[in-house]
């Protein structure tokens, strides 16, 4: 049995549905809201939906059973300035779920963002030592409370307090895949661009404000939500690896190649315009992100991780164009 938080959003679900297609039983922590979260797990058998408030009762009535606890609960518009929410919500239940799994003896495997790397000054690097983490720069205050975590994780494993059996935390790049419906303006870009052309309109993408960057060449490490899943799992049937990773594919590519994929997924000829940048975004704009893959491979992760073209035809064709677009 194994306890997922945000089971009932976009990379939870897809890892409840991962568990649940191999036989396994779940327990789903998450607020369904009013925006549709509750068709993310419609086909899924649970033993459990229940909310953060009860997240202590779902811990004293499965507990015993738990294989794992999987955290990927947390409010993650990057966009929210209510720090106190973010506190509330990103930061308590995390470093509470950590002491519980470590008293408890259940690993413990975590989401954390690859926005704790701020404008990308520092680099990429992965690396859970306290003083590399000390020097990242979060830009917003979602990402700094995911990085508050990676901090407070490695200074406890650092200083040989307890810790749970196995523990992961994976700063997750820019994932796409089914189940964002509910997630509005914050759903990946490949969502916004399929919706976009589905009206009828050209795919918009940002202009370009640094000299040397042509319009639409600004670079994302995009990363297909069924590689993310895969890599959860490997982690769970390897108990003795541990530490902090990131999770991307490793390869930079641009929102114009993304925009033509999406293009291609629909047979349709490219179609691209290039809109002004908002004045309140250049300048903390990354016009770079790659993720370093060498801890995951190093631990002994071997799977490849799939091309755009391949992951957006499959988000698109399989997915975006049938009527039940949910996995």
């Amino acid at each position: 049995m194994y306890l997922v938080t945000g089971g009932a959003g976009f990379i939870g679900s897809n890892i409840v549905a991962a568990l649940t297609e191999a036989g396994a039983r779940v327990v789903v922590c998450d607020r369904l809201g009013t925006a549709g979260k509750w068709e993310n797990l419609a086909k899924r058998e649970l033993e459990a939906v229940a909310p953060p408030d009860a997240l202590d009762a779902l811990l004293d009535d499965y507990g015993p059973h738990l294989r794992a606890v999987i955290h990927m609960g947390a409010v993650s518009d990057t966009t929210e300035t209510d720090a106190d929410r973010l506190r509330a919500q990103n930061l308590e239940p995390s470093l509470r779920l950590w002491r519980w799994c470590a008293g408890a003896r259940v690993p413990f495997i975590y989401a954390s963002s690859a926005a704790t790397y701020g404008d990308g000054a520092l680099g990429f690097d992965d690396s859970a030592d306290p003083e590399h983490l000390a020097r990242l720069r979060p830009l917003n205050a979602y990402a700094w409370t995911k990085h508050v975590v990676d901090r407070w994780i490695a200074r406890r494993i650092a200083e040989g307090e307890p810790a749970p059996p196995q523990w992961a935390g994976l700063k997750f790049f820019n994932v796409y895949g089914p189940n964002e419906t509910h997630k509005g303006g914050q759903a990946s870009v490949a969502k916004h661009l399929f919706d976009q052309v589905q009206r009828g309109e050209p795919a918009k993408l940002f202009t370009s404000h640094r000299e040397g960057i042509a319009h639409g060449e600004q670079m994302r490490d995009f990363v297909w939500v069924g590689d993310c899943v895969a890599v959860i799992r490997w982690l769970l049937a390897n108990p003795q690896v541990r530490g902090l990773f990131n999770l991307g594919t490793g390869t930079a590519r641009s929102f114009n190649d993304l925009a033509a994929a999406v293009f291609a997924a629909l047979e349709r000829p490219a179609e691209i315009t290039y809109i002004e940048m908002p004045q309140a975004l250049r300048a903390r704009y990354q016009y770079h992100t790659r993720a370093a893959m060498q801890r995951l491979r190093a631990a002994g992760y071997d799977a490849p991780f799939t091309s755009l073209e391949d992951g957006v035809r499959r988000y698109v064709q399989d997915y975006l164009l049938q009527p039940d677009p949910y996995r």
